[in-house]
């Protein structure tokens, strides 16, 4: 499918908010993309698909997951608001016909992951700096992923982890084992 019908079925499937983010991460993920050399236009379809499965009801998330055979671990079970990841994916792979390697940045883009490859790291990001967000420091952020996407990662996942525990919310093992990683080999260049 084309970016602009991907994009069409997206904006049904989501508030406008949720639309303009999605729009804003296909934006972001193209141009980081294209800086470090990865398939543009897969960027842009996963940037703007990430978040399909993201206001889904719980009701429908749970008939999806079941009809069509989704596995949560044991975290994803208590954190109904980490389902849209695998959810989404799913529905990609079906509807839009994305292949495994971009089902798996959209399952990676919430939680992160060690296993993260460039596409994933330019999804993961893309979805915390797209030009509609207007947390503290997303600027500096931004200026970071435009030279060094590893490092936009490590900003990235510290942001979530303290945005997790703010909430008071269960913090994914993969966001855990990625910050032990990134802080392993930062340390290690020094």
């Amino acid at each position: 499918m084309d970016f602009e019908s991907v994009k069409e079925e997206v904006q049904k499937a989501m508030s406008q908010k949720r639309f303009i983010h999605s729009c804003g991460v296909a934006k972001k993920a193209k141009e980081l993309a294209m800086i470090f050399g990865e398939d543009e236009n897969k960027a842009q379809l996963i940037g703007i698909a990430h978040d399909i499965a993201k206001e889904m009801s719980i009701e429908d998330s749970n008939k999806y997951v079941k009809n069509n055979n989704i596995e949560f671990d044991e975290i994803e079970k208590e954190e109904p608001a980490l389902w849209h990841s695998k959810i989404g994916a799913d529905i990609c792979g079906k509807k839009f016909g994305f292949d495994d390697k971009m089902k798996q940045a959209i399952i990676y883009h919430t939680t992160g992951n060690v296993s993260m490859n460039l596409l994933d790291k330019i999804i993961y990001v893309a979805d915390k700096i797209e030009e509609n967000r207007t947390y503290e420091m997303v600027e500096e952020i931004r200026k970071i992923a435009n030279n060094n996407i590893d490092e936009a990662v490590l900003c990235v996942t510290k942001r979530a982890l303290f945005y997790s525990l703010r909430k008071n919310s269960l913090i994914h093992l993969d966001t855990i084992y990625l910050m032990n990683k990134l802080i392993s080999e930062n340390s290690n260049t020094k």
